[in-house]
């Protein structure tokens, strides 16, 4: 996972910028909060931040490249470079308590956590409602606005919601 955040002032500084960084489809969650900055370092006056995307192919992924490097520049520093790295691959575990009650204040369900487990059925379908904390919820539809989320409707509350799928 991400590399110890005490090492310094300079790398504490470095998260500080990286926690700034949006995700482009959830604004409310840093990419910090939703773990996708495997680690970072710092060389001179250059920094390196490693990012593990949590979706291969996200499309997104040139725009948090262009986020990172001018959060980390606004912070103090010459140079900013981002690798994407793919090993460890990202799993919604990543995701701080910190994130998961973003998501939910955001209106999305969080992802359980797997605990390296593999995605089993109720982990996708038995989701309790971000609205009211129900758990008499309806799978409407396993595939929502994008690929990782999904659709359900809450009997209690009676509003629809979208799940941030488990990923392990």
């Amino acid at each position: 996972m991400s590399e110890a955040r005490d090492d310094g002032p300079e790398l504490r500084r470095v998260w500080d910028a990286l926690q700034t960084v949006p995700d482009p489809e959830i604004p409310t969650v840093s990419i910090v909060e939703l773990g996708m900055v495997a680690g970072v370092s710092i060389d001179g006056g250059a920094v390196t931040v490693r990012l593990t995307p949590s979706f291969a192919a996200c499309p997104a992924i040139g725009h948090i490249h262009k986020t990172i490097g001018e959060a980390v520049e606004r912070a103090g520093f010459a140079t900013a470079h981002v690798e994407t790295v793919y090993d460890p691959p990202w799993t919604s575990d990543r995701i701080s308590e910190e994130g998961r009650r973003k998501l939910k204040e955001f209106g999305l369900a969080p992802p359980v956590r797997l605990g390296g487990r593999s995605v089993e059925p109720p982990d996708i379908t038995q989701i309790v409602c971000p609205h009211c904390d129900s758990e008499d919820t309806l799978l409407e539809s396993a595939f929502g606005s994008t690929l990782c989320r999904s659709i359900h409707y809450c009997n209690a509350c009676r509003q629809s919601f979208e799940h941030f799928k488990p990923v392990s």
